[in-house]
């Protein structure tokens, strides 16, 4: 994964990442984690879930998959922005540069 295009979908923090994920909720199965083109110049990191957008269940299935993918306990992601829509800003809690090289290699 190059650098760059990491670049464009995650930024380094104090506490750890800042990164902006498309949620695909309600999918018939998880997909592989990938970088897509949202338009505007803005990419994210896709998450496919097949928990249904109702009472907060695909974000807690997102968060949960991020947490499995990338060997984080649950609490230590969280939903910045976006918790009502697919285009969300996620904090990775952690050591930024730990996490960055684990996100390179689950792509």
């Amino acid at each position: 994964m190059s650098e760059e295009l990491l670049g464009k979908i995650a930024t380094r923090t104090q506490g750890g990442l800042l990164l902006r994920v498309k949620a695909k909720p309600g999918a018939k199965r998880e997909g592989p984690l990938k970088i897509v083109d949202c338009g505007d110049g803005l990419f994210a990191l896709e998450v496919s879930v097949p928990a249904l957008p109702q009472e907060g269940k695909a974000n807690a299935a997102l968060a949960a998959r991020l947490a499995g993918e990338l060997g984080l306990k649950k609490k230590d992601v969280s939903i910045r922005a976006g918790a009502t829509g697919r285009l969300k800003l996620v904090d990775l809690a952690g050591d930024g540069a730990a996490l960055w090289e684990k996100l390179a290699r689950a792509l």
